[in-house]
Order: structure tokens, then C-alpha cells, then sequence
């Protein structure tokens, strides 16, 4: 019974390996910029947010973060300003290009602190527009998984306004608020989510001491990706004045 089973897997792993290599891009950068240790600070962030990783170094980049760059400029360090050049058309390295200049991006830049003591780092002025987040996953199917595992604390279904336990937003509510690009990406990583909510390989494992407090939910990225597609194609609530929310 086994021999059929293992022959499927070893069948499916080319296809394993191209959807792997689609989340995962190789970004060149100076020298003095890793340094800094402010890639060693974005990347991991930028994989949490969006299931997209990044690789630092080899010949074959996909895209180039330096001031010799030539496309959009990234951010600013004292005088110096560093510039993304995209080297293909890799789809992880374009997902990157956008969160890094969208405003979730620029935040998370000017919150690095460098160790050297030098300058911070900040995002060009004027700041770019952000773009719209792009969900592309199985709306269909991130319909079902959202009834399944998040109608426990919202309501997900695409005809109801308000609110679901306490002050757990509806989806519709959700897609109103003006962050929600954001809030959608890093679902998984924002509270009360980590404590019960996992995603393959991107989410840490439940802490031993800290046991989920209900049954544990265990999402793949193409589920992730799904819910995410699902929220993303609900129209907005009409709720008036932007909720108020902490």
C-alpha cells in the first residue's frame, strides 16, 4: 500500500519544488548595507507578513537593493539613498517591491534602530503611494475555510455588518478599516491569532508553556492565502464614520 503513496509524492516533487521556488526570490545587496543589520531586520518581518522569503547573495539575483541601483528609490540613510532594481521578473521579488514601498514598509524601516550608532534609516520623500495589496489566492475555497475555522470568532459571510465575539471585527467591518491591505497580510501574526493559529512554515511552534487556549487551527499558505483572497474580494461595510479601534 505504501509503494502507490510513495510514488505520488516523488511524482508531485517537482511541483513542490517550483511553488517553493516561486515564494522564494535572491535579493544582491551592498556589503556595507547587510552590515547594518537592517535586511537581517526587514527580511524575516517581510516573510511573516506576505509567505515570501528572501535570499541575500548568490550571481543569479532577482533583485538589487543598492545606491548604484537603478529604479525606485527604497529608503535613505543620511545622504546616501538606496534604490531597488528589479533583475527579473520573479513574482516573490515584485511581492517584496511593494510591501517595501508601501507604508507598512516605510514603518517598519524607520523602526530599525542600526547598532553602529550612525544614522537611521528612512523612507524617501516624498514617500510612495502605496499600492493596493494584490490577494491572488482561492476565493472559493477561502470562503469555506474562513466558515470553518474564523466563523468561530467573526462573522465571515458577505451579507452581515457589525461585529462577532466581543469587539471582533466582520470580515465586511474589516475591509472597511483603512489599513486593512496590512491587517489582511499579517492576519496570523496579530493578536489574539499566534496563540491558537499556526502557518506552515512561517508560523513559530506553540510554546510548550503556553498550550492553545482552544483547539488549535493549522492553516497551509495556499489555505492562508485563500481566507486572504476571500476577505479581500468582500465588498466594505458601510459603517459611516472609520471605526474606532485600537
Amino acid at each position: 500500500m505504501l509503494r502507490p503513496i510513495l510514488f505520488m509524492l516523488l511524482l508531485n516533487l517537482p511541483f513542490l519544488a517550483k511553488a517553493d521556488e516561486a515564494r522564494s526570490f535572491r535579493l544582491a545587496a551592498d556589503e556595507a548595507l547587510i552590515e547594518t543589520g537592517l535586511l537581517a531586520y526587514l527580511l524575516p518581518r517581510f516573510s511573516l507578513k506576505t509567505a515570501r522569503r528572501a535570499e541575500i547573495g548568490g550571481e543569479a539575483a532577482d533583485l538589487r537593493l543598492s545606491p548604484s541601483a537603478d529604479g525606485a528609490s527604497a529608503f535613505t540613510r543620511g545622504e546616501t539613498v538606496y534604490y531597488l532594481e528589479a533583475l527579473t521578473d520573479h513574482p516573490a521579488a515584485r511581492i517584496f517591491t511593494e510591501w517595501l514601498l508601501s507604508e507598512g514598509g516605510a514603518n517598519t524601516i524607520a523602526a530599525f534602530q542600526p547598532s553602529d550608532g550612525g544614522p537611521t534609516f528612512q523612507p524617501p520623500a516624498p514617500q510612495v503611494e502605496r499600492e493596493t495589496a494584490l490577494f491572488e489566492g482561492d476565493a472559493a475555497a477561502g470562503a469555506v475555510l474562513a466558515a470553518q475555522h474564523c466563523g468561530r470568532c467573526h462573522r465571515v459571510g458577505g451579507t452581515k455588518d457589525g461585529m462577532g465575539i466581543g469587539s471582533t471585527p466582520s470580515f465586511r467591518a474589516l475591509r472597511s478599516l483603512s489599513d486593512w491591505p496590512e491587517r489582511l497580510m499579517a492576519f496570523y501574526a496579530l493578536n489574539p491569532h499566534p496563540a491558537f493559529l499556526r502557518v506552515e512554515e512561517i508560523s513559530p511552534d506553540f510554546s510548550p508553556d503556553a498550550p492553545p487556549p482552544i483547539v488549535p487551527i493549522v492553516l497551509t499558505l495556499d489555505e492562508a492565502e485563500a481566507i486572504q483572497a476571500y476577505v479581500a474580494s468582500l465588498e466594505p461595510a458601510d459603517l459611516g464614520a472609520e471605526i474606532q479601534h485600537q
